[in-house]
């Protein structure tokens, strides 16, 4: 079918060919590359054993049976049927849908501006490695020595040992995203993903030999079945899936556009949904045997260890442990090297989606959007995230950006997609007619139904808390600068970006293949299509 959806200027002209992954195979691991990131390392297995240790797998495996999986081949069916970046593809929806695609688009430059400061940090803490240059009390370290964090509030005070590796980071992405899809993100992905696999299957390896270890594992994977029973539990599920997959927020739709038109969609889906999975799992081993080795060393009980999930886990627990443990310089570079290369081939991802946005709306090149794109989110990630104020921003723009802005972005697209505009049926038999697993009403149902159920509740119940209780110990003058006012930059960043005139127009388009199926057009397929 295809659907005229009028012009906001420029006239329709033959477009460059698109660009594509090489194959199967360079896609499959540029999706896996993204969806293994920071959060499969620190947050899960926190997640885990928080919420029912092994007893915790079962709603897991449901939230990736039923939202995890299903939003993913939503994300797949939109982005390839449509050929574009998150704002086209939505655009050629429904117009008025561009909006969304670009709401997407500001969500990850938010990530990436802080995103690029946590890999910035594993870097540094690659080279303490070598020398234990953390010292005796890694987290006087790490928030003073090295972050120098200050009270929460507007910082001109950078810090050298941030700033420098953070512009190195940069510095890279914008190199690989000069190189386009092909030879840069895919490139970039083949090289870091089997180094990052390697290096964490050393790391986790050599940890299962640790004293303790076997505490540990027994610590995460004890079943609480009571657990199953807390409504909290199921939701932190849901949560994790979610967060993890680099779903809903414009990464895959914008990943599958570049597949060839006639590629399969489905089963390269499950092979990155159940490999993410895999890691997380996988992660969750290697972090429990280490902590493991830590309560046995200290004569306490796993439970009894603080600072067991998100950057505490990562740069003041672990640091703590490679100092007491037998080769600890050798097991410190390899985990804070795994940690910066799943964090890298992550942000590629993130940047690619702003990057692939602005070529297509303004018609730049792949060279000119990294360049131009790139800098000004260097910029912005250098002047908030290198100053002793960057710890303080970083956590409160993630809990507001993950929590409100991309669970709302999922929401969104679910209703609007399914129930306002009705074209479940057409991605459903785009997705059929393409790929090798094929997809049934179910799907529909899981997307149209259960999702936007489970992730109204949590988006609902996350903005009462943070309106009622606040986050953390932070003034509620600085949640509000920081947390409601990254709300505020992504509406209204995506409202003046809807508004800016396409150098060309993304409305002479028709998707392929005809839906209904025999439908025909009397329209001019654009060259896209055609070939």
């Amino acid at each position: 079918m295809a659907e005229t959806t009028g012009t906001t200027g420029g006239a329709a002209a033959p477009e460059k060919p698109r660009e594509e992954w090489t194959g199967q195979v360079g896609f499959i691991i540029a999706a896996i590359g993204s969806a293994v990131g920071l959060g499969n390392i620190w947050r899960f297995p926190g997640v885990a054993y928080e919420n029912g240790g092994g007893a915790f797998l079962i709603p897991y495996l449901v939230a990736l049976l039923t939202a995890g999986i299903p939003i993913l081949f939503l994300d797949y069916a939109i982005g390839h049927r449509f050929r574009g970046s998150a704002p086209t593809a939505f655009r050629r929806l429904r117009t008025w849908l561009e909006t969304l695609g670009w709401f997407q688009v500001m969500i990850c430059f938010v990530i990436a501006v802080y995103y690029a400061a946590v890999i910035a940090w594993s870097l540094s803490f690659f080279v303490f490695s070598f020398d234990l240059g953390w010292g005796d009390d890694p987290a006087a370290f790490f928030t003073g020595d090295y972050l120098q964090v200050s009270e929460p509030g507007i910082s001109l005070d950078f810090v050298p040992g941030v700033l420098i590796p953070l512009a190195i980071v940069w510095v890279l992405t914008i190199v690989v995203l000069a190189g386009g899809v092909a030879k840069g993100v895919q490139r970039a992905n083949m090289v870091f993903l089997p180094l990052l696999v390697i290096a964490f299957l050393v790391l986790v390896v050599r940890s299962l030999f640790l004293q303790g270890a076997t505490d540990g594992l027994n610590a995460l994977f004890t079943p609480n079945w009571e657990a199953l029973g807390d409504a909290n539990v199921w939701i932190a599920a849901y949560s994790q899936i979610f967060f993890s997959l680099s779903i809903a927020f414009g990464i895959m739709i914008t990943y599958a556009s570049y597949r060839k038109r006639r590629a399969n969609l489905t089963s390269p889906g499950l092979v990155v949904a159940f490999a993410n999975s895999s890691f997380e799992i996988l992660a969750g081993i290697g972090v429990f045997s280490t902590l493991g080795f830590l309560a046995h060393q200290e004569g306490v009980q796993i439970g009894e260890l603080e600072n067991i999930s998100g950057p505490t886990l990562t740069f003041i627990t672990f640091p703590a442990i490679i100092s007491e443990m037998p080769g600890g310089v050798f097991f410190g570079a390899l985990f804070f090297g795994s940690l910066a290369m799943a964090g890298f081939t992550s942000l590629l991802s993130i940047t690619q989606v702003i990057s692939a946005g602005f070529q297509e709306k303004f018609g730049w090149s792949p060279r000119q959007a990294a360049l131009r794109v790139g800098l000004v989110t260097a910029i912005v990630s250098v002047l908030l995230f290198s100053t002793a104020d960057g710890l303080n921003a970083l956590d409160t723009a993630d809990q507001w950006v993950n929590n409100i802005g991309v669970v709302a972005s999922a929401v969104l697209t679910c209703v609007l997609v399914l129930w306002v505009l009705r074209r479940g049926r057409e991605l459903q038999y785009h997705l059929n007619a393409v790929s090798t697993f094929r997809v049934g009403a179910w799907w529909q149902v899981f997307l149209a139904v259960l999702a936007p159920i489970v992730l109204g509740y949590m988006l609902i119940s996350r903005i009462v808390t943070l309106i009622t209780d606040g986050y953390g110990e932070y003034p509620s003058g600085y949640t509000d600068l920081v947390g409601w006012g990254t709300v505020v930059v992504l509406v209204v960043g995506a409202i003046v970006l809807t508004v800016l005139r396409w150098r060309r127009s993304p409305d002479t388009f028709t998707p392929w293949p005809p839906y209904p199926p025999g439908a025909t057009t009397a329209r001019t397929e654009s060259p896209e299509v055609a070939r």
